[in-house]
């Protein structure tokens, strides 16, 4: 994923979590706020529940790719941030995408 599409500082982390609107199902959290730049940014929040630094890093890569292939679903100008639940560890990369994607579809009809 490019630079600009990436969401990278703790400050933008914690403007999201604090004003952001959440939405959920079985394997994904996300909170989604307005921003006032041009483009969407995404930013993926793992933690150390998901196992080491290997299981973590790849969990982070699958993501990544996903929103990447599926970027089309999230509207211009959100900031947004991905936080896996501790089962989607066990998951195969087509359950993950299927329920990201769901989870996007959602939380942007409105």
């Amino acid at each position: 994923m490019e630079k600009e599409k990436r969401l990278r500082s703790n400050r933008d982390f914690r403007k999201v979590y604090k004003k952001g609107k959440g939405y959920f199902n079985k394997h994904f959290t996300i909170i989604i706020r307005k921003n006032k730049l041009q483009g969407s940014r995404v930013g993926f929040s793992i933690t150390k529940k998901h196992g080491n630094a290997v299981e973590r890093n790849k969990l982070k890569r699958r993501l990544k790719e996903i929103v990447r292939h599926n970027f089309n679903l999230i509207k211009e100008g959100y900031d947004i941030v991905v936080i896996p639940k501790q089962n989607t560890k066990n998951l195969s990369y087509q359950e993950l995408e299927k329920s990201a994607t769901h989870l996007l579809k959602i939380s942007f009809k409105r």
